[in-house]
């Protein structure tokens, strides 16, 4: 395939290339001549080209008009016919040159607004460092929406005195009414995850602050996770479990099952453990609904996904599991798809974690690790 640089070049030797086969036909003509062909050049040109290189293709086109009959030992200095093909081809040659002018001021805006697009859009959703305090995770994501950085998913994380918190959630629908919900809940994020110290506080705060943007038929499937040493604390509000990787894979579902925000949701804490040779990947549907052609969803929890999953390096981890999500649906692109592999630092992770429920504070009763 030619490069972006290389296709105009190769676009210019083609009108060359035309322009010099109409020439010499009409120098070569007796009796009829194709004068008016000559039009062909500019009119290609300025499908492609600059404004400056139409121009340059149009003047030669003109010249060829006016000078080809003189190569057949005739100049038809009275020859009203070929004085009229001569003025078409200037006409059309002028024209050419215009409409490569405004086509290329039009690209040039377009390739402008499209530029602050994709920074509005990195604006909405932060690409994740490799490494959030004492965890190190790989992500990747894909719009469902054609030319958007952004959908209806939505991740962001921030680094307590606790540690490592994030947020992975996914909007009703697709499109631009997707992509202001999924702002909303992350500058309510934003504005609230570093202050409130509790999960179930924190979706609750984000559920209220949202509910001015929620339609009737709106919700927002959100998981919220601190990562704490030997352990992560999940709330989860109709989002998809995370899988646990170890030597088996382990859907960590929730005791107690909230509905999405917007749906009067009711979250639970979640103690789930982590120990060193462990991992957790949080997803969005896209990963679970893609299905291949007699409509089977991906099979999550088998033997293929968790050697992938184990993979030594976290990203080629997420390689290995998009390679086999390709294998069973193709290129899934009907959903948006959203994959955080996340893995302890195993120099700071204690040995060990105790498997004893916590004691009752003066809140309320925490449950014990899973």
């Amino acid at each position: 395939m030619l490069s972006r640089r290389g296709r105009p070049h190769a676009w210019s030797l083609m009108v060359v290339t035309v322009e010099a086969a109409i020439a010499l036909a009409d120098a070569a003509s007796a009796a009829a001549s194709p004068v008016g062909l000559l039009l062909v050049g500019p009119l290609l040109a300025a499908v492609r080209l600059t404004a400056r290189a139409t121009t340059v293709i149009a003047t030669v086109a003109i010249t060829l008009a006016v000078a080809l009959p003189g190569l057949r030992g005739t100049w038809p200095l009275l020859d009203l016919d070929h004085a009229a093909q001569v003025l078409g081809v200037a006409i059309g040659g002028v024209w050419s040159a215009l409409i490569a002018r405004s086509r290329s001021r039009a690209a040039g805006s377009l390739a402008r607004m499209t530029h602050i697009a994709e920074l509005a859009q990195r604006a909405i959703v932060h690409p994740l460092p490799s490494r959030l305090g004492d965890t190190r995770l790989a992500m990747r994501s894909r719009s469902a929406s054609d030319h958007a950085l952004v959908g209806g998913d939505l991740h962001d994380a921030v680094v307590t005195s606790a540690g490592a918190r994030l947020v992975l959630g996914d909007v009703k629908g697709h499109g631009l009414d997707a992509v202001q919900l999924a702002a909303a809940v992350l500058s309510a994020f934003r504005q609230t995850a570093a202050a409130e110290p509790d999960l179930v506080r924190l979706a609750h705060a984000i559920d209220g602050r949202i509910k001015p943007e929620l339609g009737p038929e709106d919700f927002v499937t959100l998981l919220l996770a601190d990562f704490v040493p030997g352990e992560v604390r999940l709330v989860n509000c109709g989002h998809p479990p995370p899988v646990r990787v170890g030597r088996v894979l382990e859907l960590m579902e929730s005791p107690e099952p909230s509905p999405p925000l917007g749906l009067s949701p009711d979250p639970r804490l979640h103690r789930v453990r982590l120990r060193r040779n462990q991992r957790l990947l949080l997803y969005t549907d896209g990963l679970t609904d893609a299905r291949d052609a007699d409509g089977t969803s991906f099979p999550l929890c088998r033997e293929q996904v968790r050697a992938a999953l184990a993979a030594p390096d976290l990203e080629e981890g997420l390689e290995q599991l998009l390679d086999l999500l390709y294998q069973h649906a193709g290129d899934p692109t009907g959903d948006d798809l959203t994959l955080i592999l996340l893995q302890p630092d195993l120099t700071t992770l204690p040995a060990a974690v105790p498997d004893t429920p916590v004691t009752r504070s003066s809140q309320q009763a925490r449950p014990p690790v899973r």
